[in-house]
């Protein structure tokens, strides 16, 4: 990855948090320091606690309170989600700013906007005030004409052949 990228894996196939993550770590393995916020996913989950092992260089970020994703919660957990989500999503924000790492991971940060939570101008501005150096890396289901005019690389994840499909 060239220096000061913005890159996206977008797409309905799962993995786009796995290549996002694997970034991460790939970087974080080369000495370079690496926030990742992560949205729409509920409170830090102990899936991802070996992760911690990688700090200071690979730093996980989760606003959420709740254990349940976004999409399971009642209209009232969603609105105090809500609340939660924007503070992360104003944290990146001053990271992206100060450029605080040389990584950053913004997952889920597309799917905000699939949920009204954020708009594309907010997601447009977002990736308007990256710190020059800092490499960004974005994940979520869509992905708009605006956005892909602004990033250096977009992969779509998709499946070719659906988990549990048998070979006819």
């Amino acid at each position: 990855m060239a220096e000061g990228q913005i890159k996206v894996y977008y797409g309905e196939g799962k993995g786009k948090s796995t290549a996002a993550l694997g970034q991460a770590v790939y970087y974080a393995g080369r000495g370079k320091e690496v926030f990742v916020i992560q949205f729409l996913k509920g409170r830090l989950s102990s899936d991802l606690d070996y992760l911690t092992r990688l700090e200071p260089e690979l730093k996980i970020y989760r606003f959420e309170k709740t254990e349940e994703f976004y999409n399971d919660l009642s209209e009232k957990e969603k609105e105090e989600e809500r609340i939660n989500i924007l503070n992360g999503v104003n944290f990146a924000k001053k990271v992206l700013k100060i450029g605080e790492c040389d990584i950053l991971v913004l997952d889920e940060l597309l799917g905000l906007t699939d949920l009204g939570i954020l708009s594309e101008e907010d997601v447009l501005q977002m990736l308007d005030m990256k710190n020059e150096g800092m490499e960004l890396i974005l994940t979520g289901r869509t992905l708009s004409e605006a956005v892909l005019e602004k990033v250096d690389a977009a992969f779509e994840i998709r499946a070719v052949k659906p988990e549990g499909k048998a070979a006819e």
